[in-house]
């Protein structure tokens, strides 16, 4: 939930009156007052507004897009028509955030007739104060009637008008739902009496019903606003008195739930029978996948893993957006040079090329935009993943099974007898592994994968320690590329931030010299970004070709330091670099950049 602060602006005309609903004459009266817009498009709407069907009349004047004669002169959506109308009446204006919204608690307070009937939603209740939005703020005469009845003040605050009606469906439904699950969960734990019957339950599983359809309806409702809202995972996680969920958001988590102990584990039970898992088996982690859809009908992919906990297991959903394989490497974040440097690692017919850095840091949609590219009809492109990612048709990928043998290194061994072109290895984790793919790559293949190291030149040493001889490295290894991600700013609201002191421009840019932008960036905040000032992510790289200098150096055995101090001389641009370059592009911040790539 948002709360927009808004100015001090001419009180609204005496046209208002109390318990008096909206209408359209009156809206298109204030615009012209304060003027917002001109007679002339009022005029036009008002002879015509008689042959339309409309629910409230800011809704009608936002689909005409009119513009403000107000500077910046904005369309007037419905968006900026509220906080208008707001700031004209002197009401305090309100985003509706659902992922900050206790539905419980609002379910509370009223019920959804009346809620519909006034045009009103509690969005927040505290032991003293309900604050309810609404969207017609001069019907006001339910606020001395649900005051004595909660024996709580009253806050009134104007909300956008499809919002209110939305949420009003929405958070009612839903907290209907909660509470018919947790009494249904509460009927069937009193209905067991006897210790046999506790013990037939846990095996069982049977409480509550995973096929519910209030629980059914809480998970839809959740994986709906996961997507709404850009989420990259859902954490659904049981503590000793109830559950959280969280998500994921441009690599922050937000506590967004909070659940009752049973409805969370009905949830569990749900999203387990989904994924194709044992719902019987706790006691070990489970992996499986879920297909489902978007609000706008695409296609979404979740891969799910539980995890036992004390308290019950904990799941996590692993969004993956179906639009990652329509990207290139410059929606990645890769600037020409970085471009550069990467395909001629990537177009050679043999050899070894990694990528690394910790997990979530965006490798596996590096490989896979680049072996997107690569696929053409006439190469054949074979992966072994750990899990499975994302289900590419023009990709054959095999699953690693442990349990059944097939693990990375019997993998690429299978791998080798399908006269593959490109093999990609999910992750270099052990000397089998690394010795297949360096058989793999003498043999006339090109091998990708990735590897978790701090930065592109201690790759060289990870792969030693693992067991390879240094002239294996040197014969086979093309390149690495360390990457990481960063948050990008809002466009909608970033704003010009303070200079940047040179010697930290100077410290950040080493071991090169670059120019010190004279304009940078800083987060503000917005509807558009949720209040977070970023909206997205993006690269930083650090990509350390094999040339004959560094290969002399790998092959002597020296120390990372040495081999870091070549790979700058060849051209390699530190991470520190790559996020000094998207600071002065103004994709990025200073504190963003430090954040991921520390020094």
């Amino acid at each position: 939930m948002a709360v927009v602060s808004t100015p001090q602006m001419s009180a609204p005309s005496t046209a208002f009156s109390a318990d008096a609903a909206l209408t359209l004459d009156r809206m298109l009266r204030e615009m012209v007052d304060d003027g917002l817009v001109n007679a002339t498009l009022v005029d036009s709407l008002r002879s015509t507004a008689k042959f339309r069907n409309y629910d409230h009349p800011l809704i009608l004047i936002a689909e005409q897009k009119w513009r403000s004669e107000k500077p910046p002169k904005r369309v007037l959506s419905l968006e900026n028509l509220s906080e208008w109308f707001a700031a004209r009446i002197d009401v305090p204006y309100m985003h509706i955030d659902p992922l900050r919204v206790d539905f419980s608690a609002v379910g509370s307070v009223m019920s959804s007739s009346y809620a519909q009937r006034y045009r009103i939603l509690p969005i927040a209740v505290t032991q003293d104060v309900v604050t309810v939005a609404t969207s017609e703020p001069f019907v006001r005469s339910w606020i001395p009637e649900l005051q004595n009845l909660l024996r709580r003040r009253v806050e009134l605050v104007f909300a956008n008008p499809l919002d209110v009606k939305r949420y009003v469906a929405e958070f009612f439904s839903l907290a209907q739902s909660v509470r018919r699950a947790q009494e249904k969960a509460n009927d069937d734990k009193s209905a067991v009496s006897s210790f046999e019957q506790l013990v037939q339950m846990g095996v069982s599983g049977a409480t509550p019903d995973a096929n519910d359809r209030h629980i059914v309806r809480i998970v839809d409702w959740l994986w709906q606003y996961a997507f709404e809202q850009r989420a990259s995972d859902i954490h659904v996680e049981p503590r000793r008195d109830s559950g959280i969920v969280r998500f994921r958001i441009d690599g922050v988590l937000h506590q967004v739930y909070q659940i009752p102990a049973a409805v969370l584990t009905a949830m569990t039970s749900r999203i387990k029978l989904l994924s194709r898992m044992e719902i019987v088996e706790k006691r070990r982690p489970q992996d499986g996948r879920i297909k489902t859809s978007s609000p706008e009908g695409a296609e979404v992919e979740l891969r799910v893993a539980t995890m036992p906990t004390a308290f019950g297991e904990k799941i996590v959903m692993r969004i993956f957006d179906p639009e990652v394989l329509l990207r290139d490497l410059r929606d990645l974040g890769f600037t020409e040079d970085d471009r550069l440097r990467w395909e001629s690692m990537t177009s050679r017919p043999h050899g070894i090329v990694l990528v690394t850095g910790p997990t979530g840091s965006g490798k596996t949609t590096t490989l896979y935009t680049t072996l997107k590219s690569l696929a053409t009809p006439e190469v054949n492109v074979c992966t072994i993943e750990d899990p499975i990612e994302m289900v590419e048709p023009a990709f054959n990928q095999m699953q690693v099974h442990a349990q059944i043998g097939v693990d990375f290194e019997s993998g690429v061994r299978t791998l080798m007898r399908q006269d593959p072109d490109i093999i990609m290895v999910g992750e270099i984790r052990d000397l089998p592994t690394a010795e297949m793919a360096v058989q793999a790559a003498l043999t006339g293949h090109l091998v990708l994968s990735t590897l978790h190291t701090n930065d592109a030149p201690t790759a060289v040493a990870r792969l030693v320690d693992l067991g390879l001889p240094p002239y294996m490295v040197n014969s086979t290894v093309l390149g690495v590329m360390a990457q990481r991600l960063v948050r990008t700013l809002c466009a909608a609201c970033k704003a010009p931030a303070d200079e940047i002191p040179d010697e930290t421009w100077s410290a950040l840019t080493l071991p090169y010299r670059a120019t010190k932008p004279t304009t940078t960036y800083k987060a503000v905040g917005c509807l558009e970004c949720r209040m977070t000032g970023f909206r997205g992510r993006i690269g930083l790289y650090e990509i350390m070709t094999f040339t004959p200098e560094l290969r002399k150096l790998v092959l002597a055995g020296v120390g990372i330091d040495d081999i870091k101090a070549q790979a700058f001389r060849d051209g390699m641009k530190p991470l520190r670099a790559s996020g000094a370059h998207k600071i002065a592009m103004g994709l990025t911040t200073l504190e963003e950049v430090e954040r991921v790539a520390p020094p």
